[in-house]
């Protein structure tokens, strides 16, 4: 971890700008697979399974019997572990509905805005080495909640052409009866365009490596709607002196062990806890089954010292966090003046892997400095929001000469002409 004391407020934004990924290597595979899927369908993907994940499909479906079976296979412990994230996500996102209000913006108008789920939504969860069946409950929950008609998941199979019985299990908890088991780029374009096996969806959700990244992106052209833009995986600690440096380096390796391309930052007004963390890091490396990876991510990681907490914050807003720890005295007033992160977690007691699970609170989150702009995804996410207004023919009245009087002066007579029809008796 490099250390940087009092940088110049100049030198910020290239201090704490991510490694630029250079998509122009990717971008003809990624577009030919795109292709390919939209003009072959099935055949595209058990060619691309083939080549990429080494696994002949020749169905590319779990259905809720082999669900079933393979869940039976989830220790008790896990099960029970998986129902208590379930439970407290969907607690947490069913709070985010609103009921309809109509508004009287004036005598005799009335108008209202209903959430609507998009009909089709596709999920999709990466396999490998780490399966993210969190994911499931992350995107599957508030799709439910949301009312999305038909939901679509998509997962890499293991090399028996099945899933992670856990993958299995919280598609089950869910509500998902079907789970296709196609990956990377070909699912993302099975999903946009749709294949005799695999229907087509609205709106795509969920994580993956920078070929998904990229796919999902190129799809929108198309007309098929993302969750967000995305990138690798992101913490960043906000520390004074009250903050425990062995809880630092674990909430830092926290995010590490995600991939060789993860960020993670310290930012704080204590050069000594600098020191004492990345002995911490040390100690707590010889430890993890992935640490190759989280050193590798740690190589471009940075710990930022200012001189004051007002700095810090201000470092802090720039960088933009997917997932931001304010490991402070008097945590929740100082988060009051955070305007760009994912998710914030209070406290030395609040570390990054309880919302990556069980709080409640959803995990898919704006990556890549696109915390300054977009949410997290919840509820919202999964509907459109249509607008209604009703008028009286005295509401009609009422309002009907501003709208005249505004379409004339826009040279619009048609709009002008369909009020006076109606009002001109």
């Amino acid at each position: 971890m490099k250390k940087w004391i009092n940088p110049p407020k100049q030198e910020w934004g290239s201090l704490l700008a991510r490694p630029g990924l250079d998509h122009t290597n990717l971008l003809q595979t990624v577009s030919n697979v795109l292709d390919a899927v939209k003009q072959e369908g099935d055949i595209a993907l058990k060619r691309f399974t083939s080549q990429f994940d080494k696994v002949v499909l020749n169905k590319f479906y779990l259905d809720e019997t082999e669900l079933a079976d393979l869940a039976k296979q989830v220790p008790e412990n896990l099960k029970q572990a998986i129902e208590i994230a379930a439970n407290n996500i969907r607690f947490f996102h069913e709070k985010q509905c609103s009921p309809v209000e109509k508004i009287e913006t004036m005598p005799g108008v009335i108008c209202w805005r209903k959430s609507v789920g998009i009909d089709k939504v596709g999920l999709y969860i990466p396999g490998g080495s780490a399966p993210l069946f969190s994911t499931i409950l992350m995107l599957g929950i508030p799709a439910a909640i949301a009312g999305c008609k038909e939901i679509v998941l998509c997962t890499p199979p293991d090399q028996n052409g099945t899933v992670n019985p856990a993958i299995a299990f919280a598609a089950l908890t869910v509500g998902i009866r079907k789970v296709y088991t196609i990956g990377g780029v070909q699912a993302i374009a099975a999903m946009a365009f749709g294949t005799s096996t695999i229907p087509a969806v609205y709106k795509i959700f969920g994580p993956g490596n920078q070929y998904v990244t990229l796919a999902k992106q190129l799809v929108q052209q198309y007309g098929v709607a993302i969750d967000m833009p995305a990138g690798p995986s992101e913490v960043c600690v906000l520390a004074d002196n009250t903050a425990i440096p062995e809880f630092i380096a674990a909430d830092l390796l926290s995010q590490a062990e995600h991939g060789a391309d993860s960020q993670v930052l310290l930012v704080t007004t204590e050069e000594s806890i600098v020191d004492k963390v990345i002995g911490c890091l040390s100690d707590q490396l010889a430890t993890l089954p992935r640490a190759d990876i989280a050193r590798a991510a740690l190589l471009n990681s940075k710990a930022i010292v200012v001189d004051t907490i007002e700095n810090a914050l201000a470092v802090v807003n720039e960088y933009a966090a997917e997932h931001l720890i304010i490991a402070c005295h008097d945590a929740e007033a100082i988060a009051s003046n955070i305007t760009n992160a994912g998710s914030v977690f209070l406290g030395n007691y609040s570390p990054e892997s309880i919302g990556d699970y069980a709080s409640g609170t959803n995990h898919t989150l704006p990556t890549n400095g696109f915390a300054r702009a977009y949410s997290g995804v919840s509820v919202d996410s999964f509907v459109k929001k249509i607008t209604y207004q009703q008028l009286s023919e005295t509401g009609l009245r009422h309002i009907g000469k501003a709208v005249m009087e505004m379409a004339k002066a826009e040279g619009l007579e048609a709009h002008s002409k369909a009020v006076e029809l109606r009002i001109k008796n």
